[in-house]
């Protein structure tokens, strides 16, 4: 399935295919909040957020929370010492702002946070791009998506057992960014200093089907907009749910999802950063350092 990051590679932002039906999103999210949500990788991301906030040793006064479903990220953000204020766009569901035309004035934020909402931005570039010129000078940007290789167990079963049903196949489950393409995105909206990283979350289930319920919980359901309309099959469901049983199944018969969370960060351009040394400029020489003795440990 085609990397989400590259199809924005060379092309303007009024050329932007529509991947994501953002408006089903909304839907799906509000639907997903009037029952009981599934939220454990929201409160894992929120929990890792704190984490990564507690190395950086300088106050974030104003916070733009961006995207997030729900209170967890602001809520970290609020135990970071130095946090004023934080605001939020697109949270609530009274919230109307369209997050890929958001409208931010320029230099506004010292932090720009985001958690499990940019893997369903259309123009990610370009949006990044926006975030990027509402930070002040030396602001930070930090978020956490959904990254490539999640759910490629459940894709691949719905791919087969749609096969060998229909004998066709539709799109089931959104393409996610692959995180190689973060990096040069970061770099592309203008960021200094970007990191990416990723981390693999193993959750175990006692069937796909309840996997597929926690999905619609999260109002993490199909939401391409070149989707078949028609639903799932019956048989072509229960084929899912067997061939995903026979290739994922534990031996005390639980199934596993992956689940790739991917971080990344960058920084609004400021003189007080590190820069690379300028070409040239080294002090010892390569060819000095390639003739000192090996100092390595001796193989046994």
């Amino acid at each position: 399935m085609q990397d989400q990051a590259a199809v924005h590679t060379d092309i303007g932002m009024s050329d932007v295919p529509k991947i994501f039906d953002r408006t089903l999103l909304k839907q799906r999210l509000r639907r997903a909040a009037q029952r009981e949500p599934a939220t454990f990788l929201l409160e894992r991301t929120a929990d890792d957020l704190a984490e990564r906030l507690a190395t950086i040793r300088r106050p974030f006064p104003a916070v733009l929370d961006f995207g997030t479903p729900g209170p967890d990220a602001a809520a970290a953000m609020m135990q970071h010492e130095g946090t004023e204020r934080v605001a939020s766009l697109g949270v609530t569901e009274d919230d109307a702002t369209d997050l890929e035309n958001p409208g931010l004035a320029p230099e506004t934020y010292d932090c720009i946070v985001s958690l499990l909402a940019l893997q369903f931005i259309n123009d990610l570039p370009g949006v990044l791009a926006q975030l990027r010129r509402a930070l002040k000078p030396d602001g930070l940007l930090i978020a956490a998506m959904i990254g490539g290789n999640s759910l490629h167990e459940l894709r691949s079963v719905l791919i087969d057992a749609e096969s060998e049903t229909t004998g066709g196949v539709s799109p089931r489950v959104v393409p996610f960014v692959d995180v190689r393409s973060l990096g040069q995105l970061l770099q592309r909206a203008g960021l200094a200093l970007p990191v990416v990283d990723s981390e693999p979350v193993t959750v175990r289930y006692d069937s796909a089907l309840d996997l597929m319920v926690d999905l619609r919980d999260m109002g993490a359901t199909n939401i391409l907009s070149d989707r078949s309309r028609a639903p799932l099959r019956r048989a072509t469901l229960l084929r899912a749910v067997e061939l995903y049983q026979d290739r994922f199944a534990d031996p005390d018969g639980r199934v596993r999802a992956t689940f790739e969370i991917v971080w990344l960060s960058g920084w609004a351009p400021h003189d007080s950063q590190q820069k690379p040394l300028k070409p040239g400029s080294a002090k010892v020489s390569l060819a000095s350092v390639l003739t000192q003795k090996d100092y390595s440990k001796d193989s046994e």
